[in-house]
């Protein structure tokens, strides 16, 4: 009896284990593909915009130091020692003022020497046109030989060619004489001082920089595809450094040809500057606003993005997500717009700002504005 039921409880174990064996064979249903389960995307309403209509002005900006034009040197016209200077850097000056003192005596005495030169070259002159005079007298009645005649007007013309080259040399040496004088040649403040008194200074040595503050100048440069937009006379808002609000200057002459090994052309502008309160050497942005009568089809700078040199922008068309290849043309820093050539309609729906990880196709949806969202249902309740 106990045999029977030990065999009887083997069939059952054997039996379980078929079954299970079977159980796990059975192919297992398929699961649900991912895609199918993967939500849309959803974006704010402020996240999607659509191309408007716009004007682009145009801008040209360049910069550079401020440098002011009347600006001279003023340099020893003769050698001789620096006796005294009357103004130090940063003292006002004006036109014909005396700057300092030269010990000039050698100059004077050279001036003296030729001033004799001369005296004795006249004496010379007028010995030999007395002569000419009598040999002239004595040719006509045949007492001398024409020979003796011509001889003798040689004589007088050599006498007043060096007469001429003796007073020609003491104006020289007056005029010297006289520009040594260091003076002021402009009104302006004394930039910088290159020697000191007591020293030995040469002819041409530079002694004294003079500058006129009234007017300053900014030169920069504009690539040549812009350059043709630019005319003399120009209204420019200029930005100096350390001053808050911009001041206006005109640009007063443009290069004629471009810079060597650039496609820039020098551009110069002029400020007039009367009280005073810009300096040389400030920094300064000069921006040229270019107005615009055309709307053009804009989009936000954030909606442009850049692939291999490609731009593109993300648009939501019929429910999926698109890269549209676009050709831009102006932009706008200011306003943070820039203008679409080709790629857009005025009614695509643009992602105005860039997100990562974005794929073209994921299925995309706009919420609605939550103000709108709100009101509808405040509007429910009440009903």
């Amino acid at each position: 009896m106990r045999k029977k039921v030990w065999l009887g409880g083997l069939a059952v174990v054997v039996l379980a284990g078929g079954a299970a064996v079977f159980a796990t064979s059975r192919p297992s249903a398929p699961a649900p593909k991912k895609d199918d389960a993967k939500p849309a995307l959803e974006f704010q309403a402020a996240e999607v915009v659509k191309p408007q209509p716009a004007s682009m002005p145009g801008v040209i900006e360049f910069s550079g130091p401020l440098v002011a034009p009347n600006t001279v040197v003023v340099r020893a016209k003769a050698s001789g020692s620096l006796v005294s200077l009357a103004v130090g850097e940063g003292s006002r000056v004006k036109a014909g003022q005396s700057l300092g003192q030269l010990d000039l005596e050698e100059l004077r005495h050279k001036v003296a020497e030729r001033a004799a030169g001369v005296e004795s070259a006249r004496a010379q002159y007028e010995q030999y046109e007395r002569q000419y005079k009598a040999n002239q007298g004595l040719a006509t009645q045949n007492f001398i030989a024409p020979t003796a005649l011509d001889n003798s007007r040689a004589a007088l013309e050599t006498a007043r060619g060096q007469l001429m080259s003796a007073q020609a040399q003491l104006g020289t040496s007056e005029v010297l004489l006289r520009q040594a004088a260091l003076l002021s040649p402009i009104d302006g403040i004394v930039y910088k001082r290159h020697a000191v008194p007591g020293e030995k200074v040469a002819a041409e040595q530079q002694v004294l920089t003079i500058v006129d503050l009234s007017r300053l100048e900014l030169a920069g440069l504009v690539g040549t595809h812009e350059v043709s937009r630019l005319k003399p006379g120009m209204v420019v808002n200029m930005q100096v450094e350390g001053f808050d609000a911009p001041v206006q200057a005109r640009i007063a002459r443009i290069a004629p040809a471009a810079e060597p090994g650039t496609r820039s052309i020098g551009v110069t502008l002029t400020l007039d500057n009367p009280g005073e309160r810009f300096r040389a050497g400030q920094y300064a942005v000069a921006r040229v606003a270019l107005p615009d009568d055309t709307q053009r089809l804009t989009i936000p700078l954030t909606a442009i993005g850049s692939v291999s040199g490609q731009e593109h922008v993300w648009v939501i068309d019929k429910g999926n997500l698109v890269r549209r290849i676009v050709t831009t043309g102006r932009r706008d820093p200011r306003e943070g717009r820039v203008e679409v050539l080709a790629g857009l309609t005025p009614d695509a729906q643009v992602l105005g700002a860039r997100f990562d990880n974005l794929k073209e196709g994921d299925k995309a949806t706009v919420l609605a504005p939550k103000a709108s969202v709100a009101s509808a249902s405040a509007s429910a309740s009440t009903q």
